[in-house]
């Protein structure tokens, strides 16, 4: 069965909620707990380009249960150490609070600066990046392909960075526009081959724009460490069972892309990113586009289109009730930014939204 991992950034914060840079004494913390003898990839915490900022990954799942289970498991393990410089982590793709990050302090990253500017000075964000096992690039990119026009519902379905800068942004996922600033953020038009994704990638770096393969930020793109292919759409999320559940949804993609002929009419890149901005600007609370039919429908419909595109992969993998059950209670809940909105409608303010925020990332 097909593998499937999740990366998962986090806000490190005090208790006033506002982000802290101790990035480097939680880590050095955690790093003294974990077992010197597990080399198996993911389950490190590690860091990330703030210093408010780290990151979680699991091991490599193929049971959902497990998966979720992993999920929990690395964020108790982070917040441990977060704890124990007084602190805390949530998982809040953005901050409510107005705040101007500390990039770390290594060479890259002062280059990173000096390139992008404020680009890179805003680039307090959190995502999610689920790595879904290939058997090789080929089969990668036939999965990258096959991703493109639904990666925007997967967005819908994260979307957890209401607030910015102490104010309502207006979008689900303010997270998505600000990460979009980047010049190879995004959706791609199809690569139909691994050596067209290559060439594509080695032109990027060869413009001299980025300064290596490390930052193609593309939606979704072949992972540089491990024999996967890694999406990068979605939010951090709130509840730890909503970030098992976009995976769960990614490896169903996966399986139907390698079992079903490419589409010989695929979406035009600039459908993909207007449908990624939809998602953004309204989540779930109001219409999406449809791959199906490429017109808007209820959100509720748009997933079940997604769900039922990817049935027989899902009941294959023994996730179908699985995934029912959790897509129901997401429309149910909401999503993490339909929440924060809810707590702020009810008279919290920043500090109580990230308290309340700390809570369910550690449910």
């Amino acid at each position: 069965m097909r593998t499937i991992g999740v990366e998962e950034e986090f806000l490190i914060v005090g208790p006033d909620g506002v982000p802290r840079a101790v990035a480097a004494a939680v880590l050095q913390h955690a790093s003294a707990e974990l077992s010197q003898d597990d080399d198996t990839p993911g389950g490190a915490l590690e860091k990330e380009f703030a210093q408010e900022q780290v990151e979680t990954s699991t091991h490599p799942c193929t049971d959902i249960d497990q998966l979720v289970a992993e999920v929990r498991a690395g964020r108790a393990r982070a917040d441990a150490s977060a704890q124990h410089t007084g602190n805390h982590i949530v998982a809040l793709a953005t901050s409510p609070h107005a705040i101007d990050p500390t990039v770390v302090a290594d060479a890259r990253a002062r280059r990173i600066m000096a390139l992008f500017a404020r680009t890179a000075q805003d680039q307090l964000t959190s995502g999610c990046h689920v790595h879904v096992s290939v058997a090789d690039d080929a089969e990668g990119v036939r999965v990258i392909d096959h991703l493109r026009p639904w990666n925007p519902v997967l967005l819908a379905m994260s979307t957890n960075s209401p607030f910015w800068h102490g104010d309502d942004s207006g979008y689900q996922s303010f997270r998505s526009q600000i990460w979009g600033r980047w010049p190879t953020a995004g959706p791609t038009a199809p690569f139909g081959n691994a050596a067209t994704y290559h060439r594509s990638v080695r032109a990027l770096v060869e413009s001299g724009t980025i300064l290596d393969d490390g930052m193609v930020y593309f939606d979704a793109r072949l992972s540089a460490r491990y024999p996967t292919v890694e999406v990068r759409v979605a939010d951090v999320c709130l509840d730890p069972e909503d970030a098992a559940l976009i995976g769960a949804l990614v490896r169903g993609l996966a399986d139907t892309a390698v079992t079903t002929d490419p589409d010989p009419d695929p979406a035009r890149t600039e459908w993909i990113r207007v449908a990624g901005w939809r998602a953004a600007r309204t989540g779930l609370a109001e219409d999406l586009l449809s791959p199906l039919t490429g017109r808007p429908a209820p959100a509720g419909q748009v997933i079940e289109h997604l769900v039922g595109h990817i049935t027989p992969a899902l009941r294959a993998n023994g996730d179908l009730d699985w995934v029912q059950a959790a897509v129901q209670r997401l429309l149910d809940r909401g999503t993490g930014a339909d929440q924060q909105r809810q707590w702020r409608d009810a008279g919290a303010d920043d500090r109580d939204v990230v308290a309340r925020a700390v809570r369910s990332t550690l449910s």
